[in-house]
């Protein structure tokens, strides 16, 4: 008799992922990181973080749910009793290889043997938990078929030292990812500083945590979590900003520098995750938190998409779901289009042509708009939507209106022809 339905389906999603990193990582230039995966996560300079004890006076309360990167969306509200130091596990499981016995095997190999000399050293996967179902899901699912492929397999809690019992709690999930046989395993620390807001703060020092872990450890992948419940979530929430097909595309499967992040379940539901627990007697932690009608996501998710699907009927979340994918495909697109835009519109002096701006799509020559003020030092995060529309007018409505002040000291004008985008 087989495994319980809902164990067989996440732990293929998993064995799906291993099998793409361990191609990835026997692939030719594997190590050289691809364009298209870098995204927001990728970079998290204002993040703080250590493997050891942290302090946090001063945390801050939460607003709005934190995106967690375990895929459980547990926000923090109380600060932690103090300090306290991450934990580190033991040896590995056995059958599990590690860098040092692939180092013993290819120094008892032939010297005449060239694919003995050639062999990678096995790469180590981590899964990022927070304790709920989703993400214990996952790391019962890796736990099982690292092994069986040759991939060693870890894990790596964050405890943000905003919640009362937090770090109790972390130690709890540390523990619990040891008996499923992950190593190395660790409990992190980070404090939560206040730029960005804290709910940005927060997902900040996440993935800082996240980062540091896999480049301390040499992590060739983070799993998340993140099922396809909090993909439609994602999608209806960027709906509401009404910030463009790229925030409707919700979550990539694979994101991160170099492509870290890797999301097994965006196409597994939460019941899904919750039954393979249960069938497998994993304890699982439900913060309350989830059910706050204080925390945006948590209405959301207990209040509006029920009216949807009273509504619509089911099958709302999968519709959505479809729908981030497909406005991903689109927006990929329509960015390496622009990218070839760019090149051909600029000068010999490298300026923007306005002729050859105003003869693009609307939606190529924003995109390469966007991309110009960011290069010139615009912050992303701060350039929004009316920026890039009024800089737009420069080249469809010109009537000689004067320079647009864009974030970060940039300044965007028409001279002679041509669109200078530049500080100061």
């Amino acid at each position: 008799m087989g495994p319980h339905p809902a164990v067989a389906a996440i732990r293929l999603a998993v064995r799906r992922v291993l099998h793409d990193i361990l191609d990835e990582q026997s692939a030719p230039h594997a190590e050289l990181p691809r364009p298209e995966l870098q995204t927001a996560h990728a970079q998290t300079p204002h993040a703080v973080q250590t493997p050891h004890a942290v302090q946090t006076p001063h945390a801050v309360q939460t607003p709005h749910a934190p995106h967690s990167p375990y895929g459980d969306h547990a926000p923090e509200t109380t600060p932690s009793p103090g300090p306290r130091t991450a934990r580190l596990s033991g040896q590995p499981p056995l059958g599990v290889p590690t860098p040092s016995r692939g180092r013993r095997l290819a120094a008892r190999a032939p010297q005449g043997s060239q694919a003995a000399h050639e062999r990678p050293s096995p790469p180590l996967v981590l899964v990022a938990c927070s304790g709920g179902a989703d993400s214990m899901a996952l790391a019962s699912a890796l736990a099982f078929e690292a092994p069986k492929l040759g991939v060693r397999a870890g894990g790596i809690t964050v405890d943000h030292g905003l919640q009362a019992g937090s770090d109790l709690r972390a130690d709890e999930v540390a523990q619990r990812l040891r008996e499923l046989g992950l190593d190395p395993v660790e409990a992190v620390t980070v404090a939560v500083g206040r730029d960005g807001g804290p709910e940005a703060a927060a997902r900040d020092a996440r993935y800082a945590a996240l980062d540091a872990a896999a480049e301390r450890h040499g992590a060739a992948a983070i799993l998340l979590g993140h099922t396809r419940d909090d993909q439609a979530e994602t999608v209806l929430l960027g709906l509401a900003r009404g910030s463009g097909i790229r925030s409707l595309s919700g979550m990539a499967a694979v994101s991160g520098a170099g492509g870290r992040y890797r999301r097994p379940f965006l196409h597994i539901d939460r019941q899904t995750a919750r039954k393979a627990c249960m069938a497998q007697s994993l304890p699982v932690w439900d913060d309350p938190h989830n059910t706050d009608p204080a925390y945006t996501r948590s209405r959301l998710r207990h209040e509006g998409l029920p009216a949807l699907e009273k509504a619509l009927g089911k099958g709302v979340v999968e519709a959505l779901a479809r729908t981030a994918q497909l406005s991903r495909d689109d927006a990929d697109a329509l960015d390496a289009w622009a990218g070839q835009a760019e090149a051909a519109a600029r000068d010999d002096a490298g300026c923007l042509e306005c002729a050859k701006l105003h003869a693009l799509p609307p939606a190529v020559r924003r995109r390469v708009l966007r991309r110009a003020a960011i290069d010139a030092g615009a912050p992303a995060g701060s350039l929004f939507a009316r920026h890039i529309e009024e800089v737009d007018r420069l080249i469809t409505g010109w009537r000689g209106q004067g320079a647009i002040n864009l974030p970060g000291k940039v300044v965007a004008r028409r001279q002679g022809g041509r669109l200078v985008i530049r500080q100061g």
